[in-house]
C-alpha cells in the first residue's frame, strides 16, 4: 500500500472509570497485583468466554499474578479502558490499536499469527444465500452492486472502531468513488461486532453487511447453521494480523515476563480455538498502513463535503497529508 496513493486519490464506562487509578510511570512489579486484559468485542461474551479463558489462565500461572479477562461491549471500551488504566494489555485489531496508540497510552509488542501461518487476514461483504439478487451481486462484483443499489438496501457494518467491519470497506468501496454511507442506504445499522453482522444477514435483517474470513470461520464451529446462510461477495486486499499491546507505563519487569510469554507460548489446545498458531514480536509500523487508510479515507471525505468551501477543504486536505508525511 502507498502513501501516496491517497494522496493523490484524495458512556461506555462512566460509573467504572470514574473510580479507576492510573498506573504510574514509576510502577513496579511489586505494587502491581494483578493484570487486566481487555478483549474487544469481536462477538458475543458468550462465545469468547470459553475461548479466551483457558489463555488467560495460562499467563496468569507464567506471569505468577493473576490476570483477569476484561469483556466490553464495544470496541471503544477496551481502548477507554487502557486510557484510565483499567487494562494494562489487550488484543485489539488494527484500527483500534492505532486509536488506542494516539490517546490511551497502548504500545504494541506481539503480533497474532494464524494457524496456517499467515499474520494477515480479510475485509468481506456478505448476503444471505437466499436473497434475490445474490447472483447478480457476485457477477457484478459485490461493491459495484452496494454502490448502484445502495438507495434501495440495508446494510450493516461492524463497529465503528473495527478494521475489517468498518475502516476498509468504508475506503475502498465507499470513499474511494465519492459515496457517503451514512446517506446512501435505504437503512444503515451498526451492528456491534462480527458474530451480530453475520447474524443479521443469516437472519434476513439486512441485505448486505461487512465481516471478515477469521470471523466467518468462527461462525462455522459457533453456529453453523448460520453460517451455511451467508455467502461472500466481495473480498479486500490482505489487512495485518492482530496487535497484542500493553500500557507504555507497566513496569519493564512485567513487560519482559509478558514477552517471554507471548513470543514462547505454542499450546495447540488452548491456541486452537482462537484460530492462532502463537504471537510474534511486533512493532508499531506495522500498523502504518492501517494509520494510512485511515488517513486517506479522510482526505476522499473532504474531498467530497459539498458544505465545505474549496478554501476549508484545502486547509484540512493539507493538514491530513502532514499526517501522512509524519508516518514514516
Amino acid at each position: 500500500m502507498k502513501r501516496r496513493s491517497f494522496i493523490k486519490n484524495a458512556s461506555v464506562f462512566a460509573g467504572s472509570l470514574a473510580a479507576t487509578k492510573l498506573l504510574s510511570s514509576t510502577a513496579t512489579a511489586q505494587n502491581i497485583k494483578e493484570l487486566n486484559f481487555g478483549i474487544i468485542s469481536t462477538e458475543s461474551q458468550a462465545n469468547q468466554k470459553p475461548i479466551w479463558e483457558p489463555f488467560i489462565k495460562a499467563m496468569s500461572e507464567q506471569l505468577g499474578m493473576p490476570v483477569k479477562a476484561f469483556y466490553a461491549t464495544q470496541y471503544a471500551g477496551v481502548i477507554e479502558a487502557m486510557r484510565f488504566g483499567q487494562v494494562q494489555l489487550a488484543w485489539y485489531g488494527g484500527k483500534s490499536y492505532i486509536e488506542a496508540a494516539k490517546r490511551a497510552e497502548a504500545e504494541v509488542f506481539a503480533q497474532t499469527v494464524a494457524d496456517d501461518g499467515s499474520k494477515g487476514y480479510y475485509s468481506h461483504l456478505i448476503m444471505n444465500i437466499n436473497h434475490p439478487d445474490l447472483a447478480k451481486a457476485k457477477a457484478m462484483g459485490g461493491d459495484k452492486y452496494v454502490l448502484e443499489n445502495a438507495a434501495k438496501l440495508q446494510f450493516a457494518f461492524n463497529d465503528p472502531n473495527s478494521t475489517s467491519g468498518y475502516l476498509v470497506p468504508s475506503y475502498y468501496v465507499f470513499a474511494q468513488n465519492g459515496v457517503n454511507p451514512k446517506k446512501a442506504f435505504k437503512r444503515l445499522i451498526f451492528a456491534g461486532n462480527h458474530e451480530a453482522t453475520a447474524l443479521a444477514i443469516a437472519n434476513n435483517q439486512v441485505d448486505v453487511a461487512t465481516n471478515n474470513n477469521e470471523s466467518l470461520s468462527r461462525l462455522e464451529k459457533t453456529n453453523p447453521k448460520a453460517r451455511a446462510n451467508i455467502d461472500t461477495i466481495w473480498t479486500s486486499t490482505l489487512i495485518p494480523s492482530d496487535p497484542i499491546a500493553w500500557r507504555k507505563d507497566l513496569p519493564e519487569d512485567i513487560k519482559a515476563k509478558l514477552k517471554d510469554f507471548f513470543y514462547n507460548y505454542q499450546d495447540e489446545t488452548v491456541l486452537a480455538p482462537l484460530e492462532w498458531s502463537g504471537f510474534d514480536p511486533a512493532t508499531d509500523d506495522i500498523w502504518n498502513p492501517i494509520r494510512e487508510l485511515n488517513i486517506g479515507k479522510q482526505i476522499l471525505e473532504v474531498q467530497s463535503n459539498d458544505n465545505l468551501s474549496q478554501t476549508e477543504k484545502d486547509k484540512q486536505i493539507a493538514e491530513l497529508n502532514q499526517q501522512l508525511e509524519a508516518i514514516k
